[in-house]
């Protein structure tokens, strides 16, 4: 996990300094941030239907590899948000987990 930490903190980076080139503030930024966590959400959701064949229009149009990727973009996003929202991410989602996954485990 520490290499996917270390990607996360340079994407945070690099999101955080093309923001500041913008004249985006960090409030609009987050905003901006978490409504792209929904973005992704909605591109694996197409993604699901396409690969279940539900829209008769376009058919089969996706599989469940391209499924996996999308869902993976949702969280590597949601990674990056957290991220530019919390400094200490890594440990609050450790503990985050470790709370949620209690009532299941």
């Amino acid at each position: 996990m520490d290499d996917v930490w270390k990607t996360i903190g340079a994407l945070v980076a690099r999101f955080d300094e093309h923001d500041r080139e913008r004249g985006v503030g960090r409030e609009e930024s987050l905003t901006l941030q978490v409504l792209k966590i929904g973005e992704e959400f909605g591109e694996a959701a197409q993604a699901v239907i396409g690969a279940r064949g539900t829209n008769p229009r376009k058919g089969n149009s996706h599989t469940w590899s391209d499924v996996e990727a999308e869902v993976a973009d949702v969280i590597v996003t949601a990674m990056v948000a957290l991220a530019r929202m919390r400094p200490d991410a890594r440990a609050f989602l450790a503990g985050h987990l470790r709370e949620k996954s209690q009532r299941f485990l």
